[in-house]
């Protein structure tokens, strides 16, 4: 019986913080802060979407109507892609408020996201090559994270032997 006791108590994780209240409620004052970030983040992506279609509007109302211009498109994906990478975080914020915790692999969406969004606004012709190849680096490493943190997922929900 001695055995088993000492069994689980091994078995037991570490806790990263004691159970004291101030603790307790230092960490619900980090949960409250994450619950007004979560409510201003739902501000700020319907902010972007007033820019967006505002960015839109103002540019299809221009002379010539209804034509836009490869800048314009571009403006207009610039547009769309922040208002993506808003809900991206807004996604972190949940993810930390429902399970205490960021994954790794929405953290490395998030940033992917935020990396091709520099990809697809950026001026050619005003930036250096160095700059290009950083860019490119840091959206490869970035790819290359996120597919083995949804590896390393996968291979530790199926069960030993498969």
């Amino acid at each position: 019986m001695k055995d088993l006791q000492t069994e689980t108590e091994t078995d037991t994780p570490f806790k990263p913080f004691p159970d004291e209240p101030l603790i307790r409620r230092l960490r619900g004052s980090i949960r409250h802060a994450a619950r007004v970030l979560a409510v201003l983040m739902v501000l700020v992506i319907w902010w972007g979407v007033a820019d967006v279609v505002y960015v839109l509007y103002s540019r299809v109302s221009v002379h010539p109507y209804y034509l836009l211009e490869i800048s314009d498109i571009l403006a207009t994906f610039g547009a769309f892609m922040a208002v993506l990478i808003a809900i991206e975080v807004f996604v972190n914020i949940v993810s930390y408020l429902q399970e205490d915790g960021l994954h790794l692999d929405i953290v490395l969406a998030t940033a992917y996201m935020a990396v091709l969004r520099k990809i697809v606004i950026l001026d050619y012709k005003e930036v250096s090559p160095d700059y290009v190849y950083a860019t490119a680096a840091l959206a490869l490493a970035l790819s290359v994270g996120y597919y083995l943190s949804k590896s390393l997922r996968r291979t530790q929900a199926r069960p030993h032997g498969e």
